[in-house]
């Protein structure tokens, strides 16, 4: 499954009715990132939000989608968001 998949109106979902969830590694691997900067931003308030089961982190395919559109930089003529992490 990709989270590109511009066909989705929504997540898709198992067959438990529930969205599919992205462990550290998976992230970290989509974003073509150190899996230490995913536990980086969660530090400093960064990154998407992540649900804990135990010490296990895992990201809903929903709010990593969600996230990334948010880190998205402004068009030149677009003006400059102030509430960015």
């Amino acid at each position: 499954m990709s989270i590109h998949d511009d066909k989705l109106t929504s997540p898709p979902t198992d067959g438990w009715g529930l969205e599919p969830l992205m462990d550290v590694a998976e992230l970290a691997a989509y974003l073509g990132i150190p899996i230490s900067t995913v536990y980086d931003w969660r530090v400093h308030g960064k990154g998407p939000t992540a649900y804990r089961f135990g010490k296990h982190l895992k990201f809903a395919i929903s709010d990593v989608r969600a996230w990334i559109a948010q880190q998205r930089e402004p068009s030149p003529s677009e003006p400059r968001r102030t509430d960015r992490r």
